[in-house]
């Protein structure tokens, strides 16, 4: 009898044990979960995108006339005073070699040149010779018509003939001028490149001056070379007058107006700089993301507000990121937005109470894209669980992790 009941109490004591480390095994556990106690701050509601500084004004200074521009000395960087510094000069194109039979022609129209003004000098001194020959017979007239021996009749066709032959003399040096002037054309004809640039004179230049004060911004031609009328050679602004140059979303573009903050970083300072919106432009224009996919695009003009040493660094077309901020609500509820999710229709969050999941409806206001307020379904210092998983539901137990 004392041997069955040992038995017994031995087999009941091990099933007791058995059946108490299955319950503890077997039993739900605590599902871990990060956690934030929600209090009120405020809310900073913004439009964030990647900016790009410019200089306001950008000269684009282009070749006036056709010809040889000699090689540009400035360099990027340079400083310029307006109307003083001289960024490029242009002078004429050397002339083109002559073909053959050009060649022939053209030193044939200089033989003929030749001869013409040979032909127009003896004019000159034939016209020289009667012109001395007339003002002695004038001179022969005077004196017979005091002495009576002639009439005024003769005395007049003497003066008519010394005119007439000064005329001739005239005449017949224009004739040499022209002769002259057309033998230096027959000339310039044959003129190669290999003379032209051993032609040490002086030209005359056209000179590319800066038309405001600051820096040369951008080279885009410097190497000397033949330039079309037009052609763009350099590129000079003030880069204290800069601007950054938004690219937004044209659904977020609407949202923003003229006079709004902007938070500007990224930028490479310590601190964040301060700007507003000057201008949102009207026209936007098609722009293809990185991921392929065409986006209509506007741009937004900030200006920089902050105090120019703290920006002394930036410079054109420098990187920034921007935050348009659209609203400024202070003393709000908010919650961070990894803790919010759709349940049906309504928003919802999990609370942890007494270390149970308990299903809550919310309702939202504004958002920042990081945190959203809450206007109804929760107060001060509630737990709520953050980006909860598919093993919290309603009365679920729940555990803080470590750290939460």
């Amino acid at each position: 009898m004392h041997a069955n009941l040992r038995r017994f109490v031995f087999w009941g004591t091990l099933a007791t044990l058995i059946a108490l480390g299955l319950a503890l095994a077997f039993r739900p556990q605590a599902v871990a979960v990060d956690t934030v106690r929600i209090a009120r701050g405020t809310l900073v509601v913004t439009v964030e995108d990647e900016g790009r500084t410019r200089v306001h004004d950008i000269y684009t200074l282009s070749a006036p006339v056709t010809g040889r521009m000699r090689r540009v000395e400035v360099h990027v960087g340079d400083p310029v005073t307006k109307l003083e510094t001289v960024l490029a000069e242009i002078e004429p194109i050397d002339p083109a070699f002559l073909d053959p039979r050009s060649e022939a022609q053209a030193r044939a129209d200089v033989r003929a040149a030749e001869s013409a003004g040979a032909l127009a000098r003896a004019e000159v001194d034939q016209a020289q010779a009667e012109l001395d020959f007339a003002r002695r017979e004038i001179d022969r007239a005077r004196n017979l018509i005091q002495e009576g021996s002639i009439s005024q009749r003769d005395l007049d066709q003497a003066e008519r003939g010394y005119r007439t032959r000064r005329a001739a003399l005239a005449t017949a040096q224009a004739a040499l001028d022209r002769s002259t002037y057309q033998l230096e054309r027959a000339r310039a004809q044959l003129v190669s490149p290999a003379e032209r640039q051993q032609d040490g004179a002086e030209c005359v230049c056209v000179a590319l001056r800066s038309p405001v004060d600051g820096q040369v911004l951008r080279l885009l031609q410097q190497s000397e070379g033949v330039v079309e009328a037009g052609t763009p050679v350099v590129e000079v602004g003030d880069p204290r007058d800069l601007e950054i140059a938004v690219d937004l979303l044209s659904s977020d573009a609407v949202k923003v107006q003229v006079g709004q903050r902007v938070i500007v970083d990224g930028w490479g300072g310590d601190q964040p700089l301060e700007g507003r919106v000057r201008l949102v432009e009207p026209f936007g224009f098609t722009k293809v993301s990185a991921l392929g996919i065409e986006e209509q695009r506007v741009n937004v003009i900030v200006d920089i507000a902050s105090p120019r040493d703290e920006w002394a660094r930036l410079a054109h077309g420098y990187q920034a990121d921007t935050r348009i901020v659209l609203a400024q609500r202070e003393d709000v509820l908010k919650v961070p937005l990894t803790a919010l999710f759709r349940d049906g229709a309504n928003w919802a969050v999990f609370v942890d109470e007494s270390g149970r999941a308990k299903l809550r409806h919310v309702s939202l206001g504004n958002s920042n894209g990081l945190e959203t307020e809450i206007t109804t379904g929760l107060a001060e210092n509630d737990v709520v669980v953050l980006h909860p998983s598919d093993r919290v539901r309603d009365g679920v137990r729940i555990a803080a992790r470590d750290g939460a």
